[in-house]
């Protein structure tokens, strides 16, 4: 009996094939086509302008302030109307409202791209100081 077995043992084994040179160039091309499959999807994307645009929208950061070690309030205008948020981990609550014929004139709305200009000047900043410390 046990000559009988290893005869069906062996009838039923199936060959594995090595990794070899063939199979690693075989998954060096799958793996080539996928990455190049999702940056063709991500330039399509780009190009048709099916991203979601990153400003210009209807939400503004007029400014805000720290109040505490992880809590801020943050004052933002949507549709011409400011709304006093206050931002902690994990909530945001509105403090206080001011209408659109109520914003003062005298307070400047802010440039769209203030926040871009700020990090250009901390980025020439940092780049001064660096090559000072040289």
């Amino acid at each position: 009996m046990p000559a009988h077995a290893a005869g069906q043992a062996a009838a039923h084994a199936v060959d594995v094939p090595s990794l070899g040179a063939a199979g690693f160039m075989q998954a060096a091309f799958g793996l080539v086509l996928v990455l190049a499959l999702v940056f063709g999807c991500a330039w399509l994307a780009k190009r048709f302008g099916l991203q979601r645009p990153l400003a210009g929208g209807p939400v503004k950061v007029i400014g805000g302030a720290s109040v505490g070690q992880r809590e801020r309030v943050v004052v933002v205008s949507v549709a011409g109307d400011w709304l006093v948020l206050g931002v902690a981990p994990g909530q945001v609550r509105t403090l206080h409202t001011i209408a659109a014929d109520q914003v003062p004139p005298d307070l400047p709305a802010p440039a769209p791209g203030a926040a871009a200009a700020s990090a250009m000047q901390f980025a020439q900043r940092l780049q001064q100081k660096l090559r000072k410390d040289r």
